[in-house]
């Protein structure tokens, strides 16, 4: 059996661990927690094979808090990402919001409740569609929907996933509510145990570099070792090492394997130059496909 850390059920983090994990051929048990603190901590400490952390997405770009936690206070190696739809919906309870002839009346709505980047991909339906509503920021998506099933006739909604709806008997009031189509959320598998329920012909490898602070020019020439190797690099992003004011170190993506020739080469490079280089894994990368 393979135990999973995650965020609630209902969640998006929970419907896409379902899609990586489920129908592999292994029997997964889920653990869910509120908070992501508590997701980390479960594999951290050994009570969950894996953990199950969204760590960036389409419209509000790196999730720094789940960044930094994985940085800062645990050692978890990454063991698979993958990118899900973040798909957002209206949930309420339609009979308490039908005017005489069983039409849906949204000015009964007056308080909208979700997780805040959910609310934040959904910025210009509210505005258009909700203006007069309340807006109220909960620890996520499922929550919000458990919120607004606990509470009836107060006229609350919620913006959160199909899933939830259902396992909470309440409606879809409106389908697909996110600003833009190309909503997608990336996500990593963590945890100690190598990943093998599924192959990728694509891998990738993240690194954490911390420069030479008597170096200059040292981030020009940690991007020449991959550049004349021809080593393609998705994302690089400066998160603060927390040790002194204007230090930062650099996250790297990079789209090759640890097990080819040119990466350990080029890592070795950057080593030899005094930056100290972190690998977070190396691990097979899975694109979204409808099933």
């Amino acid at each position: 059996m393979i135990s999973v850390a995650c965020l609630p059920k209902g969640s998006t983090s929970d419907e896409a661990a379902r899609y990586l994990l489920n129908n592999q051929g292994a029997e997964i048990q889920y653990q869910y927690h509120r908070m992501i603190a508590d997701v980390f901590l479960s594999t951290a400490e050994g009570k969950t094979s894996y953990a199950i952390i969204p760590i960036e997405n389409t419209i509000d770009g790196s999730v720094s808090l789940h960044t930094d936690w994985l940085v800062d206070e645990v050692n978890l190696p990454i063991q698979a990402e993958w990118v899900y739809p973040s798909i957002q919906h209206l949930i309420g309870a339609a009979s308490e919001l039908s005017g005489a002839d069983g039409s849906l009346t949204f000015d009964r709505i007056v308080k909208v409740m979700s997780h805040p980047v959910a609310m934040a991909q959904c910025t210009q339906y509210l505005k258009s569609r909700l203006p007069h509503a309340e807006l109220e920021h909960v620890g996520s998506t499922s929550e919000a929907v458990r919120i607004v099933r606990d509470n009836p006739g107060r006229g609350w909604a919620a913006i959160g996933q199909i899933s939830a709806a259902a396992d909470n008997a309440l409606d879809v009031l409106e389908t697909a509510i996110t600003d833009h189509d190309n909503n997608y959320t990336r996500f990593l598998l963590i945890g100690n145990e190598p990943f093998t329920l599924r192959e990728s012909a694509k891998h990738k490898t993240s690194i954490l570099i911390t420069l030479p602070e008597d170096y200059p020019g040292a981030l020009h020439q940690v991007l020449s070792a991959f550049s004349w190797r021809r080593i393609n690099l998705s994302r690089i992003e400066s998160r603060p090492t927390k040790k002194k004011l204007g230090n930062y170190y650099f996250l790297i993506d990079i789209e090759m394997s640890m097990e080819t020739v040119l990466l350990p080469s080029a890592i070795a490079e950057i080593e030899a130059i005094g930056c100290q280089v972190r690998v977070l894994g190396s691990y097979p990368s899975f694109t979204y496909e409808a099933r």
